[in-house]
């Protein structure tokens, strides 16, 4: 697996994604299929990022050494909290709007879109966490949603 941070095109939103590979990165580009969380854009580039070099194996990790101070920023107050999960939850309702709900028939939707036999579409569904590690051990793109989102069948 490997770990892509992405920008989108319109606002410049940056966000992570894992791949199977480059190549499986590059496809699901091309197919649009990798949308940004924060706008639904699926105009996607790779974000530029600092690599992870390890230090010399007889040294210790700089987290051990005495003079490395630990410095963690305060929690958000509620109101903040608050206002990052309504962001959130207006987000993903964005993306949401141009999806299409296929419940339980994701991994097969998913399966079928990524070997050609079904037109290439955003959908949304439920699996198992198994199913889904099968999907992306497959290198078919997908993503958990960062809320709970109710069946649209299942609302009033």
């Amino acid at each position: 697996m490997i770990v892509f941070d992405l920008q989108c095109a319109t606002d410049a939103h940056v966000f992570e994604a894992w791949f199977g590979s480059t190549a499986a990165f590059e496809d699901q580009v091309a197919r649009e299929l990798i949308a940004c969380p924060m706008c639904g854009d699926t105009r996607i580039t790779k974000a530029l990022m600092a690599p992870n070099i390890g230090a010399k194996s007889n040294t210790l990790p700089s987290s051990m050494t005495p003079s490395s101070v630990a410095v963690a920023k305060p929690a958000p107050s509620a109101p903040e909290a608050k206002a990052m999960l309504a962001a959130l939850a207006k987000a993903q309702a964005t993306m949401l709007e141009k999806s299409t709900w296929v419940g339980r028939q994701f991994a097969s939707q998913a399966r079928a879109m990524d070997a050609g036999e079904a037109d290439h579409a955003s959908i949304y569904g439920e699996v198992t966490p198994a199913e889904a590690r099968e999907l992306v051990e497959d290198g078919i793109g997908v993503m958990p949603l960062p809320l709970p989102v109710t069946p649209p069948k299942q609302l009033n």
